[in-house]
């Protein structure tokens, strides 16, 4: 998924621009971008008026994301939630920022769902990536927003079977919710320090 208002083939922007925007590293974008040219999503054109493009949608592609989705590299969905992670930092802190009353309503609302999924990994796990997909859409930097929904699209495509072992699910569920908390309510507080404190604690326990 792109930021709003792309078009197929409209200008994202170029390398270099993606790494100032975001503030990440150069193999941090890089990565990011050779995942989203994977998924079909972004496409590079070279020369001089080249750079990063919304990817055009073709049968072509969409027989592509079919046949990713039966079974890709494990590697690839491991490299994919990496660079997730690196991106969670600057959306959830921005989403502290710039969270309206709207926004915490709704991140509140999926929580209050999520807390219901004990008996289902699977609507936990698609709970929890709308909750995540919400909390990207706050941001104002439509690129970073780009880059997490598109890396977020295919790791759901390529993680379409749920199935922890149920003593350490069972075990785990309420350490989750607490985590997913933790989020929400660092955001509602507005507070870049408690949002920071919640991404750490976030990335190093699920």
């Amino acid at each position: 998924m792109l930021a709003e208002n792309k078009q197929p083939g409209d200008f994202i922007g170029t390398l270099a621009e993606l790494q100032s925007s975001t503030g990440f590293a150069r193999a941090t974008v890089s990565e990011a971008v050779r995942l989203l040219r994977e998924r079909g999503v972004m496409e590079i054109r070279p020369g001089r008026d080249g750079g990063l493009f919304v990817a055009e949608t073709s049968p072509v592609i969409k027989l592509r994301h079919t046949l990713l989705t039966v079974r890709h590299s494990a590697t690839s969905v491991a490299d994919a939630i990496v660079v997730r992670e690196s991106l969670e930092d600057i959306l959830i802190v921005d989403a502290a920022a710039h969270r309206r009353e709207s926004d915490i309503a709704d991140l509140r609302a999926l929580m209050a769902h999520l807390r219901t999924t004990k008996s289902s990994p699977e609507k936990f796990m698609t709970t929890n990536w709308k909750l995540h997909a919400r909390i990207a859409e706050i941001t104002p930097n439509a690129l970073a927003k780009a880059l997490y929904l598109g890396i977020l699209d295919f790791i759901k495509s390529e993680t379409s079977e749920f199935a922890p072992d149920e003593t350490e699910w069972s075990e785990n569920f309420e350490n989750r919710i607490a985590v997913h908390d933790q989020l929400v309510e660092a955001i509602a507080s507005g507070s870049s320090e408690a949002a920071r404190e919640a991404v750490a604690v976030h990335n190093s326990t699920t």
